[in-house]
């Protein structure tokens, strides 16, 4: 019988932190259980726990930062007779210009990471803090960082070269792309593996969108940060520059006022002035002219992005819904893709409207010249894949443990 090898995957946010216990054995891989820990510095806060798709544990209480939320998952996985992980590994959104690989944690990499904060302000501190805390906790445990913007080293350097001076390239300002773990699953689900010209929208609280040809991404709309490209929850998206230098000089914004105002107030919570969640709009937007309002620019934005990529790859075989919205929100996949018929996206409005979550689903008519699909995605997985991967390598820390 193979050796049991287990997993913990982390995906921490600024208050909150998700995570799944992955069991690998040759070729099988099992979820073990998943859960998250919400409202993480909140008076009340929240962990819940799914094992077997069942519900097992769902509490309130105060989890005052990322070292308490850490210690509560740690002490789950102990109440439920659950062996140490094997490994950990960490959703990391950016390592800037430093790592662009997956890759084990160690002290270099932990200050690579620190140093990559301008790459991604709005992530990595609860990124670093859950690593920081789980090194205190399992000193002896491997720690993998599972980068973002890893699927998207094969864009070509005509479309991750910014048009400013060469030496600012040098320096690492340039396109990185992000939600990388998510393309890449969903690469790994499809039968030609990303052969046919695609194009993949992960759309939730943060959206992006990438054109895959050849399993290679060639293009993508998050640039630098996670800040740019399509309109997001609370983040603006792609903006003119000189927005940015008539905040500076006019209004005489510094730095930390932009970042909280393209990164916590813009977006669909800018435009509504009520939320940055698109199921709270959707509810709204018969009453609410503003949340209508969101939703619409919301879909433009995508339908643009969308014609952009299509130019990227010379025509498109496949879109594909991924995310919280992209997978849930039947009524946002319509507005995106309805205007859009004309150029071969054409939905099958039964099938679209249809709300079996969890699986892999076409949705458009028969008669499209694009095939539409809704798909699940499973960062975790990928993490723990990775993880594994590093794990097994005859270069890796633990190889060398006797």
């Amino acid at each position: 019988m193979a050796a049991i090898t287990r997993i913990l995957s982390i995906n921490s946010g600024s208050s909150s932190i998700k995570f799944a216990l992955f069991a690998f054995s040759g070729n099988e891989e099992k979820v073990l259980l998943a859960g998250a820990v919400e409202h993480i510095g909140q008076s009340v806060g929240r962990i819940w726990l799914d094992q077997e798709n069942r519900r097992v544990l769902d509490r309130h209480e105060a989890f005052p930062g990322q070292d308490s939320a850490l210690q509560a998952i740690v002490g789950m996985l102990g109440e439920l007779g659950m062996t140490h992980p094997d490994a950990i590994g960490h959703r990391i959104v950016s390592g800037g210009p430093y790592h662009l690989a997956h890759i084990p944690i160690d002290a270099q990499v932990l200050n690579d990471l620190r140093n990559a904060l301008p790459f991604a302000p709005l992530h990595l501190p609860a990124e670093i803090a859950a690593i920081e805390a789980l090194q205190k906790i399992w000193p002896d445990k491997m720690q993998v960082a599972c980068l973002d913007t890893a699927f998207h080293q094969s864009l070509p350097e005509v479309a991750a070269r910014l048009p400013l001076p060469r030496n600012l390239w040098q320096e690492g300002v340039r396109k990185y792309g992000f939600h990388g773990l998510s393309y890449e699953y969903i690469v790994s689900q499809l039968a030609d593996a990303g052969k046919a010209p695609s194009i993949i929208a992960h759309l939730g609280n943060g959206a992006s969108m990438a054109a895959v040809a050849d399993g290679r991404c060639l293009d993508t709309t998050m640039g630098l940060t996670p800040t740019g490209g399509l309109i997001m929850g609370t983040r603006s998206g792609d903006l003119d520059p000189g927005v940015l230098l008539y905040l500076l000089s006019e209004k005489n914004y510094n730095a930390s006022q932009l970042e909280r105002l393209l990164n916590h107030l813009s977006g669909l919570l800018g435009i509504s002035a009520s939320s940055g969640d698109m199921q709270t709009l959707l509810a709204q937007r018969d009453q609410n002219p503003l949340a209508a309002e969101a939703i619409a620019q919301f879909a433009y934005s995508a339908r643009k992005h969308i014609g952009s990529l299509m130019a990227v790859l010379g025509g498109v075989q496949r879109l594909i819904f991924t995310g919280g919205i992209g997978e849930h929100a039947a009524a946002i996949r319509w507005a995106i893709c309805r205007p859009l018929a004309g150029l071969g996206f054409q939905l099958d409005p039964a099938a679209n409207a249809e709300t079996s979550a969890g699986k892999t689903r076409k949705i458009s008519s028969p008669t499209s010249p694009v095939e539409i699909l809704v798909m699940p995605t499973d960062e975790d997985l990928m993490i723990a894949r990775h993880t594994r991967r590093l794990l097994d390598s005859p270069h890796s820390p633990a190889a060398h443990t006797p």
